[in-house]
Parts: C-alpha cells; structure tokens; sequence
C-alpha cells in the first residue's frame, strides 16, 4: 500500500508540473488580465504531492517495508534514530525525492509572490520552475523510481523488481541497511538535506532570469523579486558545506576536512559563482551596472547545480559521496545540456535589451571592488571546474586515467583566495562611484594598524610562515574593518538619539539587514581563512604504538593507553581504546577513538577522537588494537574551531541579511 501511495504521489507530482507550465505559460504571453490568473492550485499539488511522495519514502521505511525495492536496499531493522529517516535520501532515488519536495516547496514560495503580485514576471518564472520540475518528477517516475516493488528478495536486498506497486511483493526479512559510512556521525543526517536546499534554491533567480529574458524585461526588477530566496540558498549551501567538511573531519580517520575531492567540488563551484551573484547584484541595483554580467552568473550558477548533480548522482565520479551507475547520468546530462543551451541562446537572442550604457567611473570605488571581487571568483570556480571535470573528459576521449589533487588546486586556489580576503577588506569602505584616497584611508589607518601589530605578534610569539602571516594580517584587517565601521555607526547614533551603544547596533542591524548580515559573513570567511592557514602549516604528525600503561608526548600533550573496550549497539559493534590526555601532568580528559564493525560493511570504519581547546584540537585516530599494543596516528591541528566557527557565522550572515525587504532599494552605506 505504502508503494502505491509513493508511485501515486509522483505520477501527481508530473502532472501537476506539467499543469503548472501550461497555466504559466498563458499568464506569462497574455494581458494583464491573464497575468493575474491564480496558479496557485497546480503549486499546492505539486507541493501536497512532493510532501505526500517524501512521506511515503519515510514511513516506508520507519515501518521497515522492506517489499520496497529502495527499503529493502538500503536500510534494516538494526538501522538508528535519526539515521533511519537520513535513510530516506542516503541514496540515488531517495536523494531524487528530496530533490524534488525541495523544488516544490520553492516554487510555492513563487507562486506566493505571483499571487501578490499578479505580473508576467512571476509567472515566467513559473514556467522554468515548472519545466525543472517536469524533469525530476519525470526522473522520479521513471529511471530512478523509489517505490519499485521488490519480487524476488535475496538475504538481505531484493534481486529483482517491477514498477508495478504490489505485483507479486516479496521483500526480503531484514533488509542491508544504509552505507556504514552514512550511519556513522549525525552530521550525516543534516549535511545533504541543507545542500539540497542551497542547490535547488538557486533554481529561483534563474527562473526569475529566464523570465525577464523571454519576456523582455530588463533592469533590476528580477534581481529584487528573487533576492531573498538567491541569499536563503547561498546560506543553505554554505552551512552543507561547512557541515560536510566537518563530517568529513569527524569520520573519515584522515584528519582532513577538505580533499578537493571532485564531489566536494562539486558543491563550492556553484557557491563561488552565487558569491558573485550576490555581490555583483548589488551593483545593478545601486549603479544599474552588470546587467548582462549578472544574467550569465546566475545562468552559470544553476548549470553547476545540475552539474554537481551529475557528479554526485551518475557514478561517474569514485568517491565517498557518489552514487552507483545507471541511466540517470545521461539523463542529468542531457538536462544540463539543454539548461545551457537555453539560458545562454535567450541571453543571446536578448543581448540587446539587456546591454547597459553606464559604465564605470572608476576601478576606484565600491563597484570596481566588487568587479575585482566577481573577476577573482569567476577565475576561481574556473579552476575548481578544469581541475575536476578535465580526469573525466580525458578518460571518456582516451581512456586514460589522470588525478588532479590538492598540489594542482592550492597551488591556484591560494592566491586567489588572498585576493579575495584583501578585496573583501578594503571593498566595504570604498564608496561609490568615486573613492578619494584620504577618504579611503581614513577609514582603513586604523584597522590595518590592528593588523600590522597582530601580524607582528605571530612573527613575534608564534611562527614566521609567509602564509600564517598574511593570513593574520587580512584576516584581522577584514574582522577590524568590520568592527570599526559598526562601532562608528552606532557610537554616533547613540550620540544623536541618547541611546545605548547596543540598543543603537540592534536599531542599527533592523534598519539595514542586507549590509551588516554581509559584515557578519565576511567576519565569518577571515575566521575560516584564519583556521585554514594554522590548521594547513602549523599542524604536527606522528604514528605510534602502545600498550596498556604507556604514555607519549605529543604537541603539548601527555597521552596515555589506558585500557581497550568493546561494546555493541544495535547497528554496530566498537571496538576501541581508552586514552587520557594531560598537560604538564595534569589529566585535562579522557578519549575514545574506535573501530566500528558493520554487519553490511566487510571493513572496519574508523571513529576518531577529536579533543578540542582554545588553542586547536588533538586528533587521534585508532589504526589497530591488537592484544596488547595498538596503533595510533595522532594529529594536531591549531585553531581548527575556527573554521566551524567561521562557516557558521557566514552562514548566519546570510540568514540575517534574508531579513532585507524584497522591494526595498539597496543603500547606500552611511557615509559613503
């Protein structure tokens, strides 16, 4: 019944997207009188109908259906809370379903804006939204159908299947359980979905794009319809990026956090070029600058989405975080391909609505900062794309197998990320139009003075690496920059109104959320950048071996094998060793890091332990327990929280700048 209900939902959910465009379409070609037509109803479908195909999936497998293809392939009765419902997009079709209640519950939102509005822009904007839908609705029912009932049930997996609900169920008793990777951490039940909705939320402002394209509407009207949802998804997709990395570090027993692993990739190309968006849709706005510019970001942003997709989902790619193959990749490819094909043929066919005849006065302002900025990250995703896609190409043209690794990317990445550091200091304090340089430096003496003393306090007291160094330097100069300007403003307001320095900052934050919500994110990457460089250069490794008694020194710390242990959980059973740690001879805590033995996984998975101070943290990692020594690989890594820390405070930034009021003008900061 489960599996009926499920296939139900889908097939609705393609009709009702199928309704939605053609409804869409008449508003959007009609009058004025069409335009208003309510279309709301074929949204509410494709909603209730995602939420109901979600439901299924989900009670499905709470209720341990295993004559259910997808239940019976990838979960079991053993599986835990929370990882039981993470169960639900831990694979290819799974991940289809959530993709698509995401896309539904955006296009609502549109629809919601239609409603108030009652225009061509927002119908058109339907239409694409529609049309995405079309297809992954389509690839539900289809190719990568998650209701498929199981007839002929192996051990622990069905070995066949039909797409018709209930013919002939035979599910097996128990099914295999998700990947022992997947159930693992609980960052793992959080860090797809807000993916998810970072990608498919940029399906939005390309909707909105394609509208004003096809209907022949220039200027920034699309910019300020789609903003709030283009900063909800570029916030949504900074915290899965942070919150990926961090399981990564937590789980993966190599004290990494970032691997330029193409499937990582895969999610920080579509982030560099929404940054520009973001940033470059500001100039529009307030200078009616970079119209064209800012449609081909938006047209390249969303492209990427679906081209992370390919790699997550088609197989194409070995890695942790792909799926199997089958015929959804040339399915996402064709997609891409006809994304391409008709974003930039309307950009094309529109090139003359939307070319603009103001120029820059100046690379000397706040726009020219900004077009520094979009240059640095256009370049920047640039290579994140050659780097990943060129092993791909070479080995369907030649057969060839090359890597691209970490040498190849840092050794482009990390200068182009100091550029961006430096432009993100200094742009904020640039005024428009034209910045004087007695003005410019009045504004920066005193944050770079900050700067320069901390850069010459870890000269001084901690390290003289070039990269630690500079690093400190635009890192504090971003968060001074940050601080000064918003004590300024608040110093003086609460000088004019007889208020407090911190009601004038709250007053101060309400007026204008779009411009200290950016502060905040930028505040928020120079701590990122400030843990990436510390972590990067200054971190120490060793491995040892150990008996029960033993003790060894290791960066700072004096860490002793207490004893091995081992207990059982429903889904696994650990096996581990007991460590205290103490400094200058006093235990300062206890770590477990372990072995961990699925009963669908033939290899142990790695548990380390992570203990952290103010200072960094020490990472230890179980290699072997072997009566009575085991082995160990320890790891420091310095001001490691300062990259979680940072991620989040970017994120948060942008949540607060969501506040912004869709039609309200951007301003211009005070005293610019």
């Amino acid at each position: 019944m489960i599996g009926l209900i499920g296939t139900a939902a889908i097939a609705t959910g393609a009709i009702s997207a199928v309704w939605l465009v053609l409804r869409a379409v008449t508003a959007a070609g009609g009058d004025e009188a069409a335009a208003a037509a309510d279309l709301g109803a074929p949204a509410k479908t494709l909603l209730a109908s995602s939420l109901l195909a979600m439901g299924a999936l989900e009670a499905a497998i709470v209720f341990n259906d295993f004559s259910i293809v997808y239940t019976a392939n990838h979960h079991s009765s053993t599986t835990p809370f929370p990882f039981d419902l993470a169960s639900a997009w831990a694979a290819l079709e799974g991940s289809i379903v959530l993709w698509g209640m995401v896309l539904a519950i955006f296009t609502w939102f549109v629809a919601r804006d239609h409603r108030a509005n009652r225009d061509r822009l927002a119908a058109g904007a339907l239409v694409a939204m529609g049309a995405v839908a079309i297809f992954f609705f389509g690839v539900m029912a289809t190719i990568a159908n998650p209701f498929e009932t199981c007839v002929e049930a192996g051990t622990r997996s069905c070995l066949e299947s039909s797409p018709v609900p209930l013919v002939g169920a035979q599910g097996p008793i128990d099914g295999a359980g998700p990947n022992a990777l997947l159930q693992n951490h609980l960052l793992m039940a959080v860090h797809p979905p807000l993916l998810y909705i970072g990608y498919v939320g940029l399906t939005v402002p390309f909707a909105y794009a394609m509208s004003a394209l096809a209907l022949g509407l220039p200027g920034a009207q699309w910019l300020r319809r789609s903003q709030r949802w283009t900063v909800v998804a570029w916030s949504f997709l900074t915290l899965g990026i942070v919150l990926g990395s961090w399981w990564a570090y937590e789980v993966l027993s190599w004290g990494g956090y970032w691997a330029w692993d193409p499937v990582e990739n895969a999610s920080f190309m579509p982030w560099l070029i929404a940054t520009a968006f973001i940033h470059s849709a500001l100039v529009q706005q307030r200078r009616g600058m970079l119209q064209s510019w800012n449609f081909v970001l938006v047209i390249g942003a969303f492209a990427l989405t679906i081209l992370g997709t390919f790699l997550t989902r088609s197989g194409t790619i070995q890695s942790v975080h792909s799926f199997t193959q089958g015929p959804i990749g040339p399915a996402l490819l064709a997609f891409l391909a006809i994304v391409l094909t008709a974003g930039f043929g309307l950009f094309g066919m529109r090139a003359h609505l939307v070319a603009q005849p103001s120029r820059m006065e100046t690379l000397s302002s706040r726009e020219g900062s900004i077009l520094f900025n979009n240059l640095a990250l256009t370049v920047y995703a640039t290579v994140v794309v050659v780097g990943t896609l060129y092993p791909i190409v070479l080995e369907a043209f030649s057969g060839d197998r090359v890597q691209v690794g970490a040498p190849f990317f840092n050794r482009l990445a990390v200068p182009l990320s100091f550029a961006l550091l430096l432009a993100m200091g200094v742009g904020p304090v640039m005024p428009w139009r034209v910045a004087k340089p007695s003005l410019v430096w009045k504004r920066i003496h005193g944050p770079l003075q900050v700067a320069l003393v901390l850069a010459a306090l870890t000269v001084i007291f901690v390290t003289r690496t070039g990269w630690v160094v500079l690093a400190v330097t635009l890192s504090a100069f971003i968060i001074a920059v940050a601080l000064r300007h918003g004590f300024d403003q608040a110093h003086r307001g609460a000088a004019h109104r007889s208020t407090s320095i911190w009601a004038e900052t709250r007053r101060m934050v309400n007026a204008d959320p779009g411009y200290w919500g950016g502060q905040l994110s930028h505040i928020g990457v120079a701590l990122v950048a400030l843990g990436l460089a510390f972590a990067g250069n200054l971190s120490a490794h060793t491995e040892i071996t150990l008996e029960p008694g033993e003790t060894v020194s290791f960066s700072g710390y004096e860490i002793s094998y207490e004893a091995p242990f081992s207990r059982s959980e429903p889904n696994r059973t650990i096996i581990g060793a007991r460590l205290n740690l103490a400094v200058n001879g006093r235990s300062i805590g206890t770590v477990e890091p372990s072995l961990n033995e699925f009963s669908n996984s033939a290899q142990l998975i790695g548990t380390p332990a992570v203990f952290t101070r103010p200072g960094g943290d020490i990472y230890l990692t179980l290699r072997t327990i072997p009566d009575p020594a085991a082995r160990f690989t320890l790891d420091s890594s310095p001001l490691m929280w300062t990259v979680w820390l940072g991620g989040i405070t970017t994120a948060a930034g942008g949540f607060i700048a969501r506040r912004s009021k869709r039609q309200a003008r951007v301003r211009e900061v005070a005293g610019a």
